[in-house]
């Protein structure tokens, strides 16, 4: 009988574990989450490969969190939002660990900011300030050099939001 118990007993403990892991595999780290409105209900998970498949930028930089000069690639803002019919005033960016920005659309640029999905053609780890960044070019313009870009200048980035 004991046995019969310890049988139940771990299968019922594997079953909670595994329920409870589910939905961590159901949304992968690298997918970047953006809801395209005010509304809840229009979250919309692109893959690294979904952003891939969009027009990318590259441009070398230095920055104030790395050594030497950069070379960024990813999608530009702008574009990524217009591809998902995003309609608000601003977007909010969240990191991993909740951490969040609020930037005007207005102060978007066709070229910048970036979501960057590689920094020297190798994909970023959650480590090395991935999946994504919100990186501009700072070295091109003085325009990029301030306390407000840099604000601007998420790393670890896994949402966005269009808010009004």
């Amino acid at each position: 009988m004991a046995r019969i118990h310890h049988s139940r007993t771990f299968a019922i403990v594997l079953a909670l574990l595994i329920g409870w892991q589910t939905p961590v595999f159901a949304q992968s780290v690298t997918d970047l989450q953006v809801t395209a409105s005010d509304s809840e209900s229009d979250i919309i998970s692109l893959s690294l490969a979904a952003l891939d498949a969009m027009a990318q930028e590259t441009f070398s930089t230095t920055t104030i969190w790395t050594d030497g000069e950069v070379t960024f690639s990813g999608v530009p803002l702008k574009a990524l939002l217009e591809s998902v019919d995003a309609a608000g005033s601003s977007v909010e960016m969240v990191a991993l660990n909740d951490y969040k920005v609020v930037m005007s659309m207005a102060e978007l640029e066709d070229n910048a900011p970036i979501v960057a999905t590689r920094m020297d053609g190798e994909t970023m780890s959650v480590r090395d300030k991935g999946p994504y960044w919100i990186v501009f070019p700072y070295d091109q313009n003085p325009k990029y050099q301030n306390e407000t870009i840099y604000s601007f200048s998420i790393w670890q980035l896994n949402r966005l939001k269009v808010v009004d």
